[in-house]
């Protein structure tokens, strides 16, 4: 391997990092001129016409002759329909920066429902990371609850559930992985999410007698760079990327990209939206990336627990 190729993978990893750590800023920034499920019909409807138009010019393959969908559409209801639904709640009621140290908690989550559903206990090492990262989100839940600068953890709670719904998609997405590729699942998740969201968002027009103005959004220029951001780059472009991270990298090595993309949302969220961050913050935050490393290290040797691209 030439130093090109053996460079290529961390490159990957690195712009991964960095778009799936601003996704968090452009939803913060688009959900001051839209309501959630409207913006998350267009984020995904995006995302479905972008893939449509790859499999159209043969740049990927999708085929679902003679499988079964049932488990693909059981995993889309957590992710994207059930996972969304929390991650972009949870940011209206939280910031960027706490939401980025919430999804950091994916693959502790992962490893955890892994014991339970799939019988593949944790090491003793994993169990000390696993109880680290969580003491660090106990942490940012009880000061913030017990300070005067905010009293409502709502939003917390709201990350807590998109991360359970993380998981359990991650644990059904390895099961699927046994009959379909990751881009067909990633189509069919891109497809349900358009339409559920879509359907959800046309149908609160309907009742308003809205409808006419369902596109006026995308007039405002923070909605529109949002949609194409997360719709082509975030949810298109990254996971394409991740990819071939995977295919490259060991499972231990590509969970560092997963804390700098934590790194890099609570960064986009101090000094670009002026947000809130105190010691809590910094001391839970590492605590929580501190948790995630050592349950992604040290699982290395047995199973690999790997995050799925979900921004």
């Amino acid at each position: 391997m030439d130093k090109k190729t053996k460079y290529l993978p961390i490159f990957a990893g690195l712009l991964v990092s960095v778009i799936f750590g601003f996704s968090f800023l452009f939803t913060k920034e688009a959900l001051d001129n839209i309501q959630a499920f409207h913006l998350l019909g267009f984020r995904f409807a995006c995302a479905f016409i972008v893939l449509t138009l790859l499999k159209v010019m043969g740049l990927i393959k999708i085929n679902f002759k003679g499988k079964s969908l049932n488990l693909l559409f059981l995993l889309a209801l957590f992710q994207p329909v059930a996972y969304f639904i929390f991650e972009t709640l949870g940011l209206k009621l939280s910031t960027a920066s706490e939401a980025g140290m919430m999804i950091a908690l994916i693959p502790v989550v992962v490893a955890i429902l892994a014991t339970i559903f799939l019988k593949e206990p944790p090491s003793k090492k994993q169990v000390v990371f696993i109880i680290t990262s969580v003491v660090g989100v106990i942490l940012i839940i009880f000061m913030k609850s017990n300070t005067d600068f905010s009293s409502d953890t709502t939003g917390l709670f709201l990350l807590l559930g998109a991360v359970i719904s993380a998981g359990i998609y991650n644990i059904l997405s390895r099961k699927s992985s046994l009959e379909f590729t990751s881009i067909e699942i990633t189509y069919i998740m891109m497809s349900i999410g358009a339409l559920f969201f879509n359907g959800v968002s046309l149908l609160r027009h309907y009742s308003k007698g809205q409808l006419a103005n369902y596109f006026a959004p995308l007039a405002t220029k923070d909605v529109l760079i949002a949609v194409l951001y997360l719709g082509i780059l975030s949810s298109v472009m990254a996971f394409l990327m991740v990819n071939f991270m995977l295919s490259k990298l060991e499972a231990y090595k590509s969970a560092v990209f997963t804390n700098l993309t934590t790194i890099i949302s609570v960064l986009a969220g101090v000094l670009l939206r002026n947000e809130p961050f105190y010691w809590f913050h910094l001391l839970g935050g590492l605590l929580i990336i501190l948790g995630v490393w050592g349950t992604n290290y040290y699982g290395r040797q047995s199973k690999n627990y790997e995050l799925e691209p979900s921004e």
